[in-house]
């Protein structure tokens, strides 16, 4: 099994910063892509931003130019979410999220705990 562990989440004054970190470990072969989705009370879970095992970033237009998503080079089983300028509306639970061969031939898709984020005004 594949595990994945958030942290970093709290609470932030508008304008503020955070960083979110997430480890994964269990039986892992390759990680093909990790990232960052969220959900906001009510709403539906959303893609935050994702990074590919060549380094390939995608953000959701919300975010663009705030945050950067970011991965260790050396094992490529940590992603990293630096979240700048913070604003009210970021305010939601973080997951982490893997695409993991744990083996040659088998890939699942993996979901961590979750964060809380709240963004105070």
């Amino acid at each position: 099994q594949v595990q994945l562990v958030e942290s970093g989440g709290g609470l932030v004054q508008a304008g503020g910063s955070l960083r979110l970190s997430c480890a994964a470990s269990g039986f892992i072969f390759r990680i093909n892509a990790m990232g960052w989705y969220r959900q906001a009370p009510g709403k539906e879970r959303e893609l935050v931003a994702t990074v590919t095992s060549g380094g390939s970033t995608n953000y959701a237009d919300s975010v663009k130019g705030r945050f950067t998503i970011s991965r260790d080079n050396a094992k490529y089983t940590s992603v990293y979410l630096q979240m700048n300028s913070l604003k009210p509306e970021d305010t939601a639970v973080y997951y982490c999220n893997a695409d993991v061969m744990t083996s040659y031939r088998a890939e699942g898709n993996y979901w961590g705990r979750g964060t809380q984020v709240t963004v105070s005004s």
